[in-house]
């Protein structure tokens, strides 16, 4: 039979979370890569339509602004050419104003999926073209005006409307190139109306100024861009968490029908166990005692008493998982009462004595006798003192030593300590100690074998009360467990009880 490795058994369980987001890193640089290589600019095809679309709800937003700069130019143009070829330019460009206009409208209605997105970039292109021509022919309108200022004018129109045109296509950097193209050019011709250095320098100064405006038009691409993908990286996180939590409503469903489940088995086996226990328990006590008789073998007494052992550890063990199913479930009842802590501690040690007995430990005993009422279940606070002792005299060596004190806490509760010389637990195994059916390494190779329930039972009941749990352990220098109850539980009101329990040393042997 070939052996199941490791590798084998995380492969059954499925990736772990490192594992499970390379592969979706992985999926996504793949689906971005492919969506750029099928990409007419190098970028996603979601970001081939937002890029457009932002220039379309541009183009649309300056609408009004350019229909006014056009009246604008158009009246100030009148000082120099005649007022029906002013008109006609007027006219003209405010014609390419609406046709732009109404294609980005046009763009806008249609359906993201069914566009052509390198026809919509042409049609851009295209109409940044004829707009900028448009603008430029107010250079062959005013080209027979001999006055200085008309060119000065015509310059300044020129370098407002590159800007213009230049951050209205920043998302579509062909498109901006193609418009300050005709711009420049006519920019350009104004050297053949004057050849007088003030005007070369001011034509120099204006194509510098429209160079000027298509780099800002480039770095207003690269920004819109970054925000797209950033935008795009934040979807995918909400995408990602929404996906996580909709994994995590599964995950609770399930282990809440799972934990249904568990409790409804235990109820049934709790049951179905118990039933036959108490045949087994009953019977067995009747040949260990031999009440009808005795045996013939004295072996038959011996197995009589190691089947009622037997019976009664596996009664102790259904009886301490169903208690911790219990807790776990929220379904353990609290019948809380005044009771005295020290009494409880004391009724617990004497119960243990015994079997502290049996290895030759000794117990000490440092209690305070002034304490008041503790308002606690007192089967709850017992099983807590119980367990923690047991584990004490467990894992303690013969004649070894185990102090118990009971005290104030420093904020005005109650506090049990159980320290013993037992070989202690390594730091980094006390989770495992406090997780069910744990056990440490040190503790399973020097003392008795048992469920590893006890702790976490009392750390469950402790949470119960609103308590505090410690532990505290080192190799070879014993562990020392230290249970508090809150303020809020003491019973000052209540007189301390009248006999006095005395501090001192008490050997079990």
């Amino acid at each position: 039979m070939s052996e199941v490795t490791a590798e084998m058994v995380q492969r059954g369980r499925g990736p772990t979370a490192e594992e499970a987001a390379r592969r979706r890193k992985v999926a996504r640089d793949v689906r971005s890569a492919r969506e750029r290589l099928t990409s007419s600019i190098g970028l996603e095809r979601a970001f081939d339509y937002e890029l457009l679309r932002v220039y379309a709800q541009y183009r649309i937003g300056a609408f009004l602004p350019l229909v006014v700069l056009a009246c604008c130019i158009a009246a100030a143009a009148m000082f120099w050419a005649p007022v029906l070829l002013s008109g006609a330019w007027c006219v003209g460009v405010l014609a390419v104003i609406a046709g732009n206009t109404a294609l980005a409208r046009s763009f806008l209605r249609q359906d993201p999926d069914a566009l052509s997105l390198p026809a919509s970039r042409r049609r851009v292109i295209v109409g940044e073209v004829v707009q900028s021509v448009a603008w430029a022919l107010l250079v062959v309108m005013l080209l027979q005006v001999e006055a200085a200022n008309a060119r000065t004018f015509v310059m300044f129109v020129l370098v407002i409307v590159a800007a213009v045109t230049t951050m209205l296509a920043a998302t579509v950097p062909l498109g901006a190139y193609a418009g300050l193209l005709p711009l420049s050019a006519a920019t350009a011709a104004l050297l053949c109306l004057s050849r007088e250095a003030e005007a070369v320098l001011l034509v120099g100064m204006a194509v510098c100024a429209q160079l000027f405006f298509l780099f800002l038009s480039n770095h207003l691409h690269a920004s819109t861009v970054a925000a797209l993908q950033s935008r795009a990286e934040k979807d995918a996180i909400f995408g990602e968490l929404e996906q996580a939590k909709a994994n995590s409503d599964e995950a609770r469903r399930r282990a809440e029908e799972a934990n249904l489940a568990k409790s409804r088995f235990l109820a049934t086996m709790s049951h179905e166990l118990r039933t036959p226990l108490n045949a087994i328990l009953g019977f067995s006590e009747v040949m260990k005692n031999e009440v009808f008789g005795p045996h013939s073998s004295g072996s038959y007494r011996e197995y009589s008493t190691d089947i009622h052992d037997s019976g009664l550890h596996l009664l102790n063990l259904i009886n301490e998982i169903l208690d911790l199913s219990r807790i776990e479930a929220g379904r353990y009842e609290l019948n809380e009462e005044a009771l005295q802590l020290a009494y409880v501690v004391e009724e617990s040690r004497h119960m243990m004595t015994l079997r502290a007995r049996a290895k030759n430990q000794t117990f000490h005993e440092l209690i305070d006798p002034t304490l008041p009422r503790l308002w606690a279940d007192e089967r709850a606070l017992r099983q807590i003192v119980l367990n923690v002792l047991s584990n004490a005299i467990k894992f303690t060596p013969p004649g070894g030593e185990i102090t118990i004190k009971v005290g104030w806490t420093s904020s005005g509760g109650q506090y049990v300590s159980v320290k013993d010389t037992g070989p202690g637990i390594p730091e980094d195994e006390i989770p495992t100690v406090m997780s069910s059916f744990g056990r440490g390494s040190l503790a399973i190779k020097t003392a008795e074998q048992g469920s590893g329930l006890g702790l976490p039972i009392v750390k469950g009941l402790v949470d119960l009360h609103g308590g505090g749990f410690q532990l505290k352990s080192r190799p070879r220098e014993g562990t020392e467990v230290i249970v508090t109850f809150p303020a809020t539980r003491v019973m000052d009101a209540l007189p301390a009880l009248a006999e006095e329990t005395p501090v001192r040393p008490v050997r079990a042997a």
